[in-house]
Parts: structure tokens; sequence; C-alpha cells
């Protein structure tokens, strides 16, 4: 028996490690049970029960293909069709929007890493740097933000103008219109720029490049659409924003009660064919300042003025601000963010149908369009802005630990806070790895409507650790507000990127699997498709070569799960050498097992799947945190495999893959079959979970990056604002860093000698009394002045007169007893 289960593990390993085919290996083990059978080499009857296994199934999915028809498949194609329901027109638009690319791969089970790795290096060109370190750059120094959100409720007159004057409205569009043209990256990299500054220049700018009247114009409008509006945005003459949340209507979009009644009217005296529509939106970004809106609507057609059709579907039109029956209401104020954002609705608005874009051919087409322009919002600008701060976080977090000094010694040398930098260092790592294959990817034409999901919720929860990190590490210096708080703003309306364009909770437990199962899927879509085809024969037949695909698939996944669990990743084929290759063979296996464990769940709980949200979040985690450490392998192999950036990597795969690992375990636990989960885990962790969190060295070494001016913390931090005023935090920050490390040896020194040079009263006295009695020259001493001048800078908070916080536009009930 022992030999029996030696030879079933080296027909495995051979099938993973020569990589053979399906059918080729089920040759070769019936061949080999056969041999251990006859010879008696083996248990006789595991020989002989495994050898009519292989057999059947190798006659099944490969010389009797008219019996598995009629067998296997015909009975499974008709139960499917009675249990399928059809799958609606707005599931069907979100399914075929965009494309598949390096997750589904990662789905496969099997990824080929030459996909990911063929990817070039996102580069700026040589217009888009200098727009980064030229118009970006200024418009930075124009964006104070304490000014915007605290004095002003708004950009200043200047701000607006300079965005105007600069081209910041049409980034992305084509310069036939008036646009930039700059590539994905350019946008993410002055989004990020901008929101490492202030989040409402960043989302002013942001908003009109991303899902929006111009997105959606350059794509689908029609030539005169194009030629009349496009350019009109892209210098800023327009102002749009797009209507598309509503009260009754939020995550759930395409359930908006919004309605346009296809109808006559009188446009500019004539009589033409339009919608009467009414709505109520909310959370419209630059709404209260628009003058052209972009609103989708549910469509009907009562009178069939358009076909014989009734429910038209989802509509998209741009309407003028200023049209009759529209009402622009008041501003919010999401967590004191001053970007313009505010409801708007609409009474009996009289649209025309040229006013659709695209026209008439695009009536009913509204979310189509939606979604497959989602990525841009979705995998460009959200990630950016998160990039953006968690960098700027990053940056000053080091520079502080280094800086203050509490019980006589730097913090960061405090293990608890070190730690906290680990953490700090290693997610910016890896949500900004994120964000550039992203970026790249769409630069390259591709459009994953999956992974642009897994990346904003990813990008943006991870920022949000990121900042509470760091105003853990900031303390009381973090938690007053005022024009020298760095971390305040970036802090309290970090929630915006996390709710806005899919909230994250449901991206996570409904999106990111739900969707990517069949996006992503290499058989499953292509079942269900021939499930829905009303030609049967055609459908069957579609069906068997999806089936026979699957269920090989299955078997595949299984063998390589076990195999790459049973030598932790080392038997895969990865890429790379060294760490790369350690990294990248786990990234394999934790593939395959999310891969056989996803096609199980699905059998088990077939259309119950979605509902079983908890666990549906769970391979959300596990697909997720498989991408961050290939795009953090991916970053390290792009910037040349600097063994000064050995530890981030190692930090951030480490982290992701231990996510991946105890996503898996979650699911093991708690799979919905109770007594299948315990044999499960031995196929997909025979050696028990390896894969640990990144352990206290190699946190003391990232920790120590952060606090250490030079090559490494500068591409960490890369393409974020820091100014050159001296009355400016992040400038503060850099000289107080600087002087400290200039200054370490001569106050190591003093302190040696008993004279502490830290938080002395009477500091000139004290200093006079060193230079007196010989312990520092004049030279030496100027350095102490410089050093402490700009530490005191730094950990100074701000504090404001009585009157000035008093709330002055409330009225007050007085008590007359008083």
């Amino acid at each position: 028996m022992i030999a029996y289960f030696v030879l079933l593990i080296l027909l495995s390993i051979a099938f993973v490690t020569l990589d053979m085919s399906l059918r080729t290996w089920l040759i070769v083990g019936a061949v080999a049970m056969l041999f251990g059978f006859l010879s008696g080499a083996t248990s006789w009857w595991l020989s002989l029960l495994t050898l009519v296994i292989f057999a059947a199934l190798a006659a099944f999915l490969y010389f009797l293909p008219d019996a598995r028809r009629r067998l296997i498949s015909a009975p499974a194609f008709e139960r499917m069709r009675e249990l399928m329901p059809p799958i609606s027109p707005t599931e069907q638009a979100a399914i075929d929007a965009g494309t598949t690319w390096w997750e589904g791969e990662l789905f496969s089970g099997k990824p080929r890493w030459e996909r990911l790795m063929s990817l070039p290096k996102p580069r700026l060109s040589q217009e888009e740097r200098e727009f980064v370190e030229g118009p970006v750059e200024e418009l930075c120094a124009l964006s104070d933000d304490w000014d915007i959100s605290h004095r002003r409720g708004d950009l200043s007159p200047a701000t607006w103008h300079y965005i105007r004057e600069q081209g910041f409205f049409g980034i992305n569009a084509s310069p036939e219109y008036g646009g930039l043209g700059f590539s994905p990256f350019a946008q993410s990299c002055i989004v990020q720029k901008l929101a490492s500054r202030s989040a409402t220049t960043a989302v002013t700018v942001m908003v009109p490049n991303s899902l929006g009247p111009a997105e959606l114009l350059f794509h689908y409008g029609t030539q005169e659409q194009k030629a009349h509006y496009l350019p009109r945005l892209a210098s800023g003459a327009e102002i749009p924003c797009f209507a598309l949340t509503g009260p009754w209507a939020g995550s759930d979009a395409a359930g908006m009660p919004d309605t346009g009644i296809v109808c006559r009217g009188t446009h500019e005296g004539e009589d033409v064919l339009g919608f009467r529509v009414n709505w109520d939106k909310r959370y419209i970004t630059l709404g209260p300042v628009a003058t052209l809106i972009g609103l989708a609507f549910r469509t009907r057609d009562p009178d069939g003025l358009l076909g014989e059709e009734e429910d038209l579907g989802i509509t998209c039109v741009l309407i003028p601000a200023d049209t009759p029956g529209i009402s622009i209401g008041n501003r919010h104020l999401p967590l004191n963010a001053a970007f313009q954002n505010g409801p708007n609705q609409g009474k009996d608005v009289f649209v025309p149908l040229d006013w659709v874009i695209g026209g008439r051919e695009q009536v009913g087409q509204g979310w189509r369009m939606l979604m497959e322009s989602l990525a841009a919002g979705r995998g460009i600008s959200l990630p950016a802005a998160a990039a953006g701060t968690a960098k700027l976080a990053t940056r000053a977090s080091g520079a502080y630990a280094r800086v203050r000094e509490q019980f006589g010694i730097e913090i960061g040398r405090f293990e608890g806070i070190g730690e906290c930098l680990a953490r700090i260092g290693g997610l910016t790592y890896l949500l900004d790895a994120g964000r550039v294959v992203m970026a790249g990817a769409l630069g390259e034409g591709e459009k994953p409507a999956v992974l642009s999901a897994i990346v904003k919720q990813q990008c943006t929860d991870l920022s949000r650790m990121v900042l509470n990190d760091a105003m853990d590490l900031h303390g009381g210096k973090a938690i007053c507000t005022g024009p020298s708080n760095t971390l305040a703003s970036a802090y309290q309306q970090i929630p915006i990127g996390i709710t806005v364009e899919g909230a994250n909770i449901l991206t996570r437990s409904l999106i990111i699997f739900g969707q990517g199962a069949l996006r992503c899927h290499p058989f499953l879509l292509d079942e269900m498709r021939a499930v829905s085809d009303p030609d049967r024969e055609a459908g069957l037949e579609a069906f068997d070569e999806a089936l026979r695909g699957h269920v090989g698939h299955v078997l595949e996944s299984k063998m390589r799960a076990f195999v790459l669990g049973l030598s932790r990743g080392w038997l895969g084929k990865g890429f790379g050498a060294g760490a790369v290759r350690r990294y990248s063979g786990q990234v394999e296996h934790l593939s395959a097992s999310f891969a056989w464990l996803a096609d199980l769940a699905l059998v088990s709980l077939g259309g119950d799947l979605k509902r079983r949200e908890m666990l549906s979040g769970r391979f959300a985690d596990a697909l997720s945190n498989l991408y961050l450490a290939s795009a953090a392998l991916k970053r390290f192999c792009d910037n040349g495999e600097d063994p000064a950036e050995q530890p981030l990597l190692d930090w951030s795969c480490q982290y992701a893959l231990h996510q991946a690992q105890e996503a898996l375990d979650g699911i093991l636990r708690n799979f919905p079959v109770r007594y299948l989960g315990p044999l499960l885990r031995i196929a997909v962790f025979p050696t028990g979970r390896y894969l640990r969190y990144p352990g206290d060295e190699l946190s003391r070494r990232v920790a120590r990056l952060l606090q250490t001016p030079g090559e490494i913390r500068d591409r960490l931090t890369e393409d974020i604002y820091t100014s050159d005023d001296p009355a400016e935090p992040t400038a503060q920050l850099e000289s107080a860093l600087a002087l400290a490390i200039e200054s370490t040896d001569l106050r190591k020194r003093l302190k040696k000698a008993g004279h502490d040079a830290g938080g002395v009263l009477g500091w000139e006295a004290w200093l006079a009394e060193r230079i007196a009695d010989g312990d520092v020259n004049e030279r030496e001493a100027d350095l102490l002045r410089r050093w402490r001048s700009a530490v005191a800078a730094v950990i100074a908070v701000d504090d404001f007169a009585p009157e000035s916080v008093a709330c002055q536009d409330r009225e007050y009930e007085t008590d007359d007893d008083d």
C-alpha cells in the first residue's frame, strides 16, 4: 500500500514538473497502475481501482465522445437549463464588459508568468514628465488644503483658472479635441501627486478624466457630439458631472427608479422625438458647479415610438445644466472635503433624442457603456489617490520617527514603532505595485473589469491601514488639525475612496469573485452561454466541449494544488531566481488551490454561492492578494532586482501570500459541505500552512529603510508633492531629518558626557554653558541650534484663538435663568 501511494505521488509530481497534458498523464498513469497490479509491487485492489478510474476518465474525456455526450453532458445540460435563471441584460452587460488579463491567469490555477512579465514597465514620456514636474507641481503649490477646506470651502479662483488654463480637464482626451492625450500611467501619476497635497484638487481633476461625459463621449458619442463637446470639456469651458447614484439606488445603480418616457416635445421651436425625464440624484461630484450633466435613467416607450419594446433599459444622455426643470441642490460636505459635490433633480425635463450619447442607436445601451468605461475610475483615479496619501504618510512617518525623541532616544528605535513603520512601508510598496501594473495594463489596451475592482478595493483599503498606522505613530501631532498637520485631512477623508465607484464591502463580497467566476474561469462562461443557446443541438455540442475541458481543469488543479503544496511551491515553474523564484512558486501553489476550491464551491452551491457572501469574500481576498504579490514581483524585476529593495519585496510578498493562505484556510473551515473541508485541507496544505507573516528582523530592516534618506526611500515615495518652502510642513520634515542625521554623532558625544541636548528648558543658556566649557565649538553650536529649531517646527501643533473656532453662524438657545 505504501508503494501504491508513493507511485501515485510520483505520477502527480511528474504531471506538474514535466507539464504533461492530462490525456498523456491518464494514459501513463493507467500503464503504471497496470504494471503495479500485474507485478504485485503495489496494493492489487487499489491499483486495479485506480486503473479503472484512469481508463474511464481517459475514455470519456478523449476517446468516447458520443457516450460522454449521451450519458453525462446531455443530462447535465438539461438540468442546468431547468435550474439556471436567464441572464438579465444588466448582468450580461457586466459580464461582457472589458477584458480578462492577469486575473484570468490566476483564476486558471496555472498562471503563465510571461503574460505578466512581458508587460512593458510603464514610463512617463518626456512631455508627461515635464507636465508632472511643471504644471502639476505648480498646481500643488497653489492648493493650500487648509485654506481650501477650512476657510474657502472651495478651490481659489486662481486655482480654478490654472486648472482650466493648463488643460487638467483634458488629461486623457485626444489632442484632436484639444486634450493632452496622456497615457493612463501619466493620469495615475498626476492624480497621485495632487492627492498627496489636496484631496479637493485631486478629485476636481480626476472626475472629469474618469467615468463621466468625456469618457463616454470619446468611446460612444457621435462625431457631431465629439466635435462640439470634447474641446469644450478639455478646455474647461464646460464643467461636467455624471448623475448616476440616487437615494433609492446606490450600489444597486441598475435598480435606479429615475425614468425617461419616450414622447414628442418642443425643442428650439421644433417638434422632435425625445424623453420626458424625472430623476433624483445625490453624491454628484462637481454637480453644484457643472454646466453639463451626464445622466443615466431607465427608459420606457409605452407608445412604441422607437419600436415594439416598452422597457428599453438604461440610457445615458448629456443635458445642459440650465435646461428648464433641472434643480441643482445644496452642497454635500463629504467628511469636510471641499470638492464640489451635491444633489440634483429633474422634473418633467424634456430631453431631445439628439442628446443621447451616441444618438438613437445607443438608447438603452447605457449600462453596457458604463460597465465598459468603469475601469478608468476604478483602475486609475482611485488607486492613484490612495497611493498618493499612502506615500505621503510613508515619507512623513519615516522622517518623524527619526526626528522625534522620547525617553532620550529616537522613537523609530522602539520596536513598537518599527513594527508600525514596517507595515506602512510594506503596504505602500504593495498597493503602489498594484497601481502601476494596472495602469500599465490599461496603457497596453487591456480593460480588465475584475482586476480594476480588485485594485480599487485593495488600494483604498491598504491606504486606510497605512494612514491608521501613521496616525498612531505621530500621536498627538496628528490629532490636532491645522495648517501644519499633513495627515488629518487624508485620514478623515480616506472613507470617501472606499465608498465610491462600488463600496468596498460589496466589491469584495459580491463583485470580485461573483463576476470573476464568470469572467475569469476558463470554462464556466462558455457553459452558461451554451445552456442559454436557443438552438438546443448547437448548445449541447458547445456545452459538451466546455464540460470536457472543465472536468480536466478540475483534475489538473487538484493535482497541482497537492504537488505544489507538498513541495511548498518549489516544484512550480515560477520564474527568476532566489526570492523571486520562491515567491512565484508559492503564487502558483495558492493559485492552483484557489482554482480547485472555487470549482468545488461552485459545484456544491451552484447559484447559491453568490448569496454566501462571506465565502465569496474569502475567495476575493485570496485572488486579490495573489494579484498584489504578483504585482510586487513585477515591480521588483522592473526595478532591476535591486538588492537594496529586497526587504520591501520580502515584506510585501510574505504579507500578501500569508493573507491569501489565510483566506483559503477560512474557505476550508467554512466549506459548504460540512465534512469535506478537512479532507480538502489534506490536498491543499499537505504539509500544513507554511506561509508566515513577515518576521521581526525583516520588519526592522524595512523600518530602517523608511528612516534613511536615499534612493530606496525616494523610489518608494516618488511622484508625490514635497515643498521647498521652509514654512511648509513637508519641507520642515525633510530639513529636520537631514539635520537630525547630521547632528547624531555630536549629540551622542554630548549625551555620553552627561549633557543631553534634547528637551532642556532654558536651552540657549545650556548651549552657552557647553560652549563656555569647551564641549562644543561655534560651528557645532550652530548645528545644534539649527537642529533644535527644525525639530521644534516639526513637533509643534497648531492652536487657535477661541473666537476663531467658535460656531459664529449657529443660533444658540439660552436659558432665561442663565
